[in-house]
């Protein structure tokens, strides 16, 4: 019997395994280059199982990988057996005790739920990775993560105190930092014949993390067991739970920043800096503000002291006065070019959202895609600014690239290297360069990896730093915990080589890459660092609503890159375009690009999915929803344009009995209900007229799109007023022009493409004169803004793409006018998806708030997305959608509260399930103007 068949047939472990291609597709990989796909994925539901499937695994023989947010960059999270998935169900904040200070969690409490939960204790858990709104703690111990407050607050293992640990050889551990027990004693003999070893090549700085950290197990440390298993990655057992440290955050932090001429010179610094004892140490570039300026705008980058290299200095205290005399001390005896104190908190953070948007962009803003081969090396600080100007030799010998910047108050560099993994030979030019790599950082007494742990991308590289007696002294610790070598194999001890199962090499040789290459690029533009695991909607975000209704990896946008990279990949999953996984993992998508904005390496899945779905149905029969959902402008055309079809096609609507008939034969769930046709002609056709007026204002002409021309309402009549009444010469398009919106959703490209250019015929001309072109459905305005540059190479989609304005965009940029006066009102306005994502909404915002009323801004989705909520089997989950943020947002503001939305799924979705009426931008603003007047 095989050795997952044996761990299959062991009572209670099958039915909480899971063996498909799709979850195994789903796991394969983490947020490193590394793809090994696993035999089996379990997500335990509490402790019990969790002991129960680690020792059915053992028992079998079957290699264990446990498994946090899966963020490891090191391909610390990846293994062939079986991986354990403990952030689903793991993830219970057991007790906090504000008066010991420390919290007893589960291994999958993401690090800001533990954050929330220390809070109104005035405490906190002290280190702060990028990824802290979705990483676990139990993965924060396993790779001993930091992040830029580690200067302040130390590493995860300065703030571990205790764990609870199923090991390799089948026990159960209550690990303690004062541990005495029995169970420990072959790990103190260990330590007791290597005391010469360990005292000599370990804890040289505190970012020499790579390798087991055995300095914490010297006698004058006190045998900190505990601190001493926090990044071990997993290779000595599986943490069931862990007693961790809080602090006390102090009342007042002030940031101060420095420039220099370049970073290297920024990084000499250091020691004069560190004089100073600041919190968090942070450094960059002009080659990321740069990065930043380019993809968020100049706006994005506030102005920066003089020079070409910066550092970010965090300082914090209890005094402010004694906060602002040390931050002037800091700028005099930096020797910087020029340096400031921020002292205020928004300017503050404008200047962190660079390091922060700058890490995001550095891996997709090079000419190549970049890649996290050598992702967190570290030097002592005082040697830092040396390192990067060979750093940066050993790059431009190389051919290479890259964006640096990083914890250099740790000494710690971060950056993505454009590899050429893609080429012939590419994997052969990154193993050399990543050898030589470690031996240069070995060279200035530096660490493989300051904070992510070796994983599978540097474990191989520790001769470079050790002895042959301390790797050896690795090995019997191994097999002091893991005598079959179970746990996390191919990591730390008897590595993996580093240039093995690199995921986008094997892409290479993928048919797909012949077929499609910039599909194959776009799919494995993923690094799966997870921010659409995160409770981006609470920040205005509106990725990924379907995960956050769910909780399931496979409705994540990581989760389907990574289905689409198997797909590329072609060994797992082999049926291409038309594999059962892809749509099964795209099913759930609602097409609402907030990935495009909220992703930081800017994955547009609605894009892939529109891709997937026009080559799967490519000259076949395709599911009824794409002739009856996704043909709804020709439909409604239909209806509003012939005498008398507007009352019949309501009568099959809206007819108990006649209606589910119709729903059935359209795809649709019988419990949401159909809109109604407007039965006097289209909107456009009743508002053909033009008024004339005595003294015409500059010309606007608005463009009906189909939802508003087909169904019933009154934002059309609300919007000419309004720009009548701010001094506009209105008039409202006559001629067909659809920009395919329905077709491109149901990925139906060559029907869209037919769609555009005949709506390109309409509008081009208009744009050409220079006249503005109101867009009234946000989602059809956003097609000529993305989805049409990417269907058409046609140089008119520039021209109309620009003409076409939202109603916000034409009213700040009418000369005059200014908004009703609002005071007294509270406004709940939901964004519609690709208004946020794609037109951006700053606009609409900056109406809002000088009109006087309260507004709450609501992040995420509706729910609705078009065709997506109206469909058979989606009913459920767009329900759950609309129930994390807008339903609760609408029902806290009370029945007084005005609801705004411009989309017609938003106010649809508010109409079927809460029965709100919201009004559009314009009906808004139309009926507080003429109350004015």
């Amino acid at each position: 019997m095989s050795r997952l068949a044996d761990f299959l047939s062991q009572p209670g472990v099958a039915v909480c395994t899971d063996t498909s291609k799709l979850t195994r597709g789903l796991y394969s990989t983490d947020a490193s280059i590394y793809r090994v796909l696993p035999q089996a994925v379990a997500a335990p539901r509490d402790a019990e199982e969790l002991s129960l499937l680690v020792r059915a695994a053992l028992e079998s023989g079957l290699p264990i990988t446990a498994r946090g947010a899966g963020t490891s960059v090191a391909g610390n999270a990846v293994g062939e057996g079986l991986i354990l998935d403990l952030a689903k169900h793991l993830n219970v904040i057991h007790d906090i005790d504000p008066d010991e200070r420390i919290a007893v969690v589960d291994p999958g409490v993401v690090q800001a739920s533990l954050q929330r939960a220390a809070e109104p204790h005035g405490l906190r858990f002290g280190p702060d990775p990028s990824t802290h709104t979705r990483c676990t703690i139990g993965g924060m111990i396993a790779n001993n993560a930091c992040g830029p407050r580690a200067l302040g607050y130390g590493r995860s293992s300065d703030n571990v105190l205790g764990m609870e640990l199923l090991t390799g050889n089948g026990e159960t551990l209550q690990i303690r930092n004062d541990h005495t027990g029995t169970a420990t004693e072959g790990l103190r003999q260990i330590v007791s014949r290597n005391l010469g070893c360990i005292r000599t090549e370990f804890g040289h700085f505190s970012r020499q993390v790579s390798g087991y950290s055995l300095e914490h197990l010297l006698p004058e440390h006190g045998f900190q067991i505990a601190s001493f298993l926090a990044g071990t990655e997993g290779t000595l057992g599986v943490m069931s739970r862990a007693t961790v440290k809080l602090v006390a955050d102090p009342a007042h932090r002030l940031l101060v920043v420095l420039g220099y001429p370049s970073m290297a010179e920024a990084a000499d610094a250091m020691p004069a800096v560190l004089a100073f004892s600041p919190t968090a140490c942070e450094g960059i570039d002009r080659r990321i503000v740069d990065v930043v300026a380019v993809n968020r705008g100049p706006a994005a980058v506030p102005q920066l002291p003089r020079g070409e290299g910066w550092i970010f200095v965090e300082l914090a205290g209890d005094d402010p006065a004694g906060l602002q005399h040390r931050a002037k001390q800091l700028v005099t005896g930096s020797g910087a070019v020029e340096g400031w104190a921020i002292n205020d908190p928004r300017q503050a953070a404008a200047l962190w959202r660079i390091r922060e948007d700058g890490a995001g962009l550095a891996g997709v803003s090079l000419s190549r895609p970049a890649w996290a081969g050598w992702e967190d090396a570290a030097v002592p600080p005082e040697r830092l600014g040396s390192y990067l100007r060979a750093f940066d030799e050993l790059l431009t010998e190389h051919g290479l690239h890259a964006l640096p910047y990083g914890h250099f108050g740790d000494g710690c560099v971060h950056c993505r290297i454009d590899f050429p993994f893609d080429q012939e030979g590419g994997t052969a030019r990154y193993r050399e360069f990543i050898v030589q790599a470690a031996r240069l950082v070995a060279g200035f007494g530096g660490s493989m990896s300051g904070e992510h742990g070796d994983g599978r991308a540097r474990s191989e590289l520790l001769p470079a730093m050790y002895s042959r007696q301390a790797l050896d002294l690795f090995g019997a610790v191994k097999a002091e915990f893991d005598p079959r070598n179970l746990m996390n194999p191919g990591v730390l001890v008897d590595p993996q080589p580093i240039d093995a199962n690199i995921r986008m090499a094997a892409a290479r040789t993928s048919p797909l890459m012949i077929q499609a290459p910039d599909f194959v690029r776009d799919a494995h533009r993923c690094t799966g660092v997870g921010k659409c695991l995160a409770n981006n909607t609470a920040s205005g975000g509106v990725m990924c609503p379907s995960y956050l209704a769910t909780g399931d990896e496979k409705d994540s946008t990581r989760g389907r890159a990574r289905i689409l990279q198997e797909m590329v990949n072609g060994s797992l999953i082999s049926d291409g375009w038309r594999s059962p996984e892809v749509h099964q993992a795209l099913d759930l998508c609602l097409s609402c690009k907030g990935c495009g904005r909220d992703c930081p390496t800017g994955v547009d899945m609605a894009s892939y999915k529109s891709r997937v779905l026009h080559e799967s149905f490519r000259g076949r029969l395709r599911p009824r929803t794409h002739y009856a959902l996704g043909w709804l402008p020709r439909w409604g055309r239909m209806v509003t344009r012939l005498p008398g079809m507007g009352l019949m096609a309501n009568l099959g609507t809206q007819t108990p009995g006649l209606k589910n008939l119709v729903r059935a034969a359209a795809g649709v769930d019988q419990r949401r209900p159909m809109p109604t046709f407007r039965v006097a002609g289209s909107a456009r056709r009743a508002h053909r007229r033009t008024v004339e007026r005595p003294d015409p204002g500059p010309e606007v002409v608005i463009w009906v799109d189909s939802f508003t021309d087909s169904f019933t309402g009154t934002a059309l009549p609300a919007l000419i007023q309004l720009l009548e009444h701010a001094g506009h010469q209105v008039s409202v398009l006559q001629q067909t022009a659809c920009c395919g919106l329905t077709w491109i959703t149901t990925g139906q490209f060559d029907g869209a493409r037919r769609q555009l250019r005949a709506a390109l015929d309409v509008l081009a001309p208009i744009a050409e004169r220079g006249v503005p072109i109101v867009g009234m459905e946000p989602s059809c305005v956003a097609v000529w803004r993305s989805d049409a540059a990417e269907l058409l190479d046609d140089p008119r989609v520039a021209s109309v793409s620009s003409a076409i304005v939202t109603l916000a965009e034409l009213l700040s940029d009418t000369e005059g006018w200014q908004p009703p006066d609002l005071s007294g009102h509270t406004i709940v306005a939901q964004p519609h998806c690709h208004h946020a994502s794609v037109l951006g909404w700053a606009a609409d915002q900056r109406i809002l708030d000088a009109s006087g009323a309260h507004v709450v801004t609501v992040g995420g989705c509706c729910g609705l997305a078009g065709n997506f909520g109206v469909e058979q089997g989606h009913y459920e989950v767009s329900v759950a959608v609309a129930e994390h943020d807008l339903l609760p947002a609408v029902r806290a503001a009370g029945e007084d509260a005005i609801v705004l939305a411009d989309g017609f799924s938003c106010r649809k979705q508010l109409s079927d399930l809460e029965s709100r009426q919201a009004v559009t931008l314009a009906e808004l603003l139309l009926t507080h103007t003429i109350v004015d007047d």
